[in-house]
Parts: C-alpha cells; structure tokens; sequence
C-alpha cells in the first residue's frame, strides 16, 4: 500500500496536466463530428495525445485503417516500446506477466520521467498507482471537453481548438533553442509538411500517409545528419 500512495501522489500532477490537453482533444472531437461517447471511448482506450490526434484526422477524413491509421500510431507512438523497455531495466520482480502487459497500457512520456527518478526499483503497485490519476484525468477531461464542444458556441469551440497546437509549439520551442539540430528537424519536418499541403500533386496524398512520410524522413534526416555524440567514459 505505501507503494501505491506514493504512485498515487506523484500522479497527481500529471493527472492535472493531463485535463488541459484533453479537453482541447474533446472539443475537437465533437468538432469533427464524433459523440461524445465515442470521445471518451478513444481517450479510455488510449493514452497517446499525438496519436489520438492523428487518429482522429484519419478517421475524419476517411484515412485506411490497417495502412494509415496502423502506420500512423506505429510510427508516433514507438517511443512509448522504447520508454517501457528502458523502464523495465527499473522494475522489481512483481512487474511480471500480465502486470507488464496492464502497466505497459499506461507508459507516457511524463509517467516514465517520473517513474525513472525514483531511486529505487519500482513495483507494480506503484505503476498502477502513478497511472490510475492520469488514465482519470485524461479520460475526464475529454469528456468536459466533449460536454462543452456540445453547449458552446462555434467561434468559441473552434478558438479553444487551437490551445492543442500552442501545447505542441510549448513542447517543441525549447528544446529547439537548445539543439541545432533539433530545431533543423523542426524545420525539415514543417517544409515537407507544408508541400504536401500547397504542391499540387503531392496535397493529393492523405493526410495518414503525410504523418508518415514527415515523420520517418524527418528522423531519419536527423539521424544521419545530427547524430548525437555518444559519450566517452574515462
């Protein structure tokens, strides 16, 4: 149990954090034309803001679901694999068996910070624990979202869409201005996206497959031109 409260309390802000982002998701949803129960189904069932995103562009503009959609979550989210393998290097022997599977749903990118600055190794109880607040909070601010997509004016819904891609340019700013080479990718990323918007044959191609192709030329770019300096031990 004191494994648990612990994970319980350091999910506490991470829960909190987790109701902006999602509301915005909310009230995009219902934007595009979902229920607000299919809404909340998705933020319940997943637990990935970039991948919902893309997913719901996907569905909205009738992207393929084992091409587009499949690709398109494979690529975004296969941080999170890495993240859990790197995580597992930290858990104690109860992480095993199913408990790898339950816990693995609930791996995000400030989950594993958090989870990785314990000093010590980590138990399920308090994986289950750090995940449970964010899972609610993710899911319950989708579905304030999706009340309020419901109730507010148009011009009001549609200007507090925007605050989602404010949160992307607050992820993004920083560690650009730290790393040339972040900010270089940045801009790749954004050239190639704004071709395939405005460049007569290539805005034919679907919006999955841009996320695709901007994502992987993007990275591998990076990689080959950028790669990080690996340190030297003495």
């Amino acid at each position: 149990m004191t494994d648990l409260k612990k994970g319980l309390r350091d999910g506490i802000p991470i829960g909190l954090g987790y109701i902006s982002v999602s509301f915005t998701f909310g009230l995009q949803s219902i934007a595009s034309g979902l229920n607000w129960w299919e809404t909340v189904l998705v933020s319940l069932t997943n637990l990935t803001s970039a991948g919902q995103f893309a997913g719901l562009d996907i569905m909205v503009r009738g992207g393929g679901f084992w091409v587009e959609m499949a690709c398109a979550q494979l690529i975004i989210n296969l941080r999170y694999a890495l993240m859990s393998l790197s995580l597992s290097q930290k858990t104690d022997k109860s992480v095993k068996g199913i408990h790898r599977w339950l816990t693995g749903f609930g791996i995000t990118d400030e989950i594993f910070a958090v989870s990785m600055g314990n000093e010590n190794e980590v138990s399920r109880n308090y994986l289950y624990g750090i995940i449970a607040l964010p899972v609610l909070g993710w899911t319950s601010g989708t579905f304030l979202g999706a009340v309020a997509g419901q109730i507010l004016p148009g011009v009001v819904r549609d200007s507090l869409c925007i605050a989602i891609y404010g949160m992307f340019l607050a992820i993004i700013i920083p560690p650009a201005k730290k790393n040339s080479a972040i900010l270089k990718v940045i801009v790749i990323s954004v050239l190639l996206s704004c071709a395939f918007k405005w460049v007569p044959v290539l805005s034919s191609v679907s919006s999955g497959f841009v996320i695709i192709i901007c994502t992987v030329v993007a990275a591998l770019v990076g990689a080959i031109f950028f790669p990080i300096k690996e340190e030297t031990q003495c």
